[in-house]
């Protein structure tokens, strides 16, 4: 039965007719062509790979963007997009995030016209694939850390160091890695097969399954100086495509909620205990039905509110982090109680739930773990940054 959305405070009436559109024209290709495939997928670790030059055709890669092939979409639009992905699985949109938020921004944002020309076309079609290279093993939430270096070599760059957790990284024609130089922290092109580069998928992950992660080895790795993102200057640059991402990610879980809560909801309906009645008539069921979607009601206008700020140019970090930090707590806790609603059978890969759950698990980790989203909002209201 196809999916009628999750609006309890009538939002859908203050959506233009064409954000409306995307988000139908994203919940179907969710539903006809994700949907059927990727518990398989999630079972057996793999990216459904196929329906990437699909996404490309419907616009969805660098979707927010402006030329060279983007679709141009408002940022709502782009959200909108994100939530409909991530109600599939949160490894789909997080091969969107990447590819559009973490190397297609830097390239239109940082990079030179050379760059752009040859690179955005390629990854908006899908005809290429991108990775971004900023966490190290031993620095995740401290970028500023960063141990990898790039040193000046005639009319080049060598560069030495690790990257690890990187979504796409063995399967990316282009990783932009971020690396300390003598100049500060700048963000450099790295096409796949250069000289030592090499990549190692991680194993035995438990959560986002239907997604490639990886690590990146660079040893004495030469580039020319024609590889660096030549406005790319400082680890700010860096922070702005997360902060591009965080956005898609406070949208994105979005639909993760909604797809626990309709499937906890419906299931309440026609699961039958003690006196031949449906869960869903007991009061213990009600308030966790009342609690979700009241939560997610309060997540979508959030989310909203963002977008239409990003939209009008007025969006700040310290905003995102709002927006990551809440929706993802939000969504985490509704996959936790669809779950418990659907006692023994919340674990079968039957229903979504659990995939969800793992998933998210990450996704509060990554991009800015809750604790870091949580400074980042106390310094923005104290004007006092705790980070250590």
């Amino acid at each position: 039965m196809p999916f009628k959305g999750v609006d309890y405070l009538l939002i859908d009436s203050s959506f233009r007719e064409e954000e409306l559109l995307v988000r139908q024209t994203a919940r179907r290709f969710a539903e006809e062509k994700v949907m059927p495939l990727i518990r398989d997928c999630w079972r057996d670790g793999r990216f459904p790979s196929h329906l990437i030059a699909e996404m490309g055709r419907l616009g969805f890669l660098g979707a927010n963007l402006e030329g060279y092939g983007c679709a141009g979409m408002s940022n709502v639009e782009y959200g909108l997009m994100m939530q409909e992905l991530e109600r599939a699985d949160s490894g789909l949109r997080s091969f969107v995030s990447v590819q559009g938020a973490l190397v297609m921004y830097p390239i239109h944002a940082y990079g030179s016209e050379e760059q752009k020309q040859h690179w955005l076309p390629r990854l908006q079609s899908g005809d290429a694939i991108g990775c971004f290279g900023l966490t190290e093993p031993n620095f995740g939430s401290n970028p500023a850390g960063m141990t990898t270096r790039a040193k000046r070599d005639g009319s080049g760059w060598v560069l030495n160091g690790e990257k690890t957790w990187i979504t796409n990284g063995s399967v990316a024609d282009v990783a932009i890695v971020w690396a300390r130089t003598e100049e500060g922290i700048r963000g450099f092109l790295i096409d796949k097969g250069s000289a030592g580069f090499s990549t190692s998928d991680i194993h035995g992950k438990l959560s986002m399954r239907a997604s490639v992660t990886s690590s990146l080895s660079l040893s004495d790795c030469r580039v020319p100086d024609s590889a660096m993102l030549p406005a790319a200057k400082g680890l700010k640059a860096a922070l702005s495509c997360l902060t591009q991402a965080r956005f898609g990610i406070g949208w994105g879980v979005v639909g993760a909620a909604m797809d626990c809560y309709e499937t906890a909801r419906a299931y309440s309906t026609v699961r039958k205990q003690f006196d031949d009645r449906p869960i869903a008539s007991h009061q213990l069921v009600q308030e966790k039905l009342a609690w979700m979607i009241t939560e997610i009601t309060k997540a979508q206008l959030l989310a909203i509110q963002c977008g239409r700020l990003k939209d009008a140019g007025k969006l700040e970090p310290a905003h995102v982090s709002m927006l990551k930090r809440n929706n993802v707590s939000m969504a985490l806790e509704c996959a936790r109680l669809s779950r418990d609603l659907l006692g023994a059978n919340g674990i079968m890969d039957e229903y979504p739930i659990m995939r969800h759950l793992c998933n998210l698990e990450t996704v509060k980790t990554y991009e800015g773990t809750d604790h870091i989203h949580a400074l980042v909002i106390g310094e923005r209201v104290t004007g006092v940054a705790a980070y250590r």
